[in-house]
């Protein structure tokens, strides 16, 4: 790998870091579990590992953004979690946030979709 990609590489996981909590805090108002997080996130072209995704969930769930359950299904114990009500107003503050960077971004950039 190049030095130029290596550095795009790094910044576009550094974009990627900033945005993972309000991705995932758009997915939370059914319960999910982590697995089936990561196939919504994925699904919507957003790529989240495993080990990327856990600690973020219980970091989140700690903040008050997230509450959980445990739940047996078949013989397996698997902790869902759902959006808390400090989590939808969390969101709605950051979706909020993201559509004036957005729009901030778009002026810097000249409106370029490339």
């Amino acid at each position: 790998m190049s030095e130029r990609e290596a550095i795009i590489q790094n910044i576009q996981q550094e974009m990627k870091r900033g945005t993972l909590v309000l991705a995932v805090l758009t997915q939370m108002d059914q319960p999910q579990y982590g697995y089936s997080l990561i196939q919504a996130l994925n699904k919507q072209g957003l790529m989240v590992e495993q080990n990327t995704l856990y600690p973020l969930l219980r970091r989140i769930e700690k903040q008050g953004l997230l509450e959980s359950i445990w739940q047996v299904e078949g013989n397996r114990p698997r902790r869902y979690y759902k959006i808390s009500e400090l989590g939808i107003q969390v969101r709605n503050e950051l979706i909020n946030e993201w559509k004036n960077f957005e729009k901030t971004m778009s002026n810097l950039i000249g409106g370029e979709n490339d």
